[in-house]
């Protein structure tokens, strides 16, 4: 019973439309998302479980690991822009309201540096 409980909690109220929206987006991955995913997936970073796309109150993020409290975003360059980035803002300080850390990467310095976007993740953990 206790693994229900916390399989419920780590969704922190997540909706069905939710839910449908990042089976979609786990399907559809961004090349930096996969890059990462390759690393994440399977337990290889310190045999921490991340699950990619995942669920979030009204949100989704790109990966999160629930033992460490632990949300990844990877960021295109859209989130350059001024009103993107205010939004991202106030989706991390609510995220965070969880007792979450948030930590966020740029979608090319994953594809370019993912040692040391490896090396940051562990570093959080």
């Amino acid at each position: 019973m206790k693994k229900r409980i916390i399989e419920r909690t780590m969704f922190y109220g997540a909706k069905s439309n939710i839910f449908e929206k990042a089976k979609a987006l786990r399907n559809n991955m961004t090349a930096g998302e996969q890059k990462l995913w390759d690393e994440l997936k399977v337990n290889k970073i310190k045999g921490y479980r991340f699950k990619a796309q995942h669920p979030i109150s009204k949100y989704i993020a790109d990966f999160y690991c629930h033992k460490a409290k632990l949300v990844i975003e990877i960021d295109g360059n859209i989130h350059d822009n001024e009103n993107i980035k205010e939004r991202d803002e106030g989706r991390t300080f609510e995220i965070e309201n969880f007792g979450l850390k948030v930590i966020r990467f740029n979608n090319n310095h994953v594809l370019n540096n993912i040692e040391e976007v490896i090396n940051e993740i562990k570093n959080n953990l």
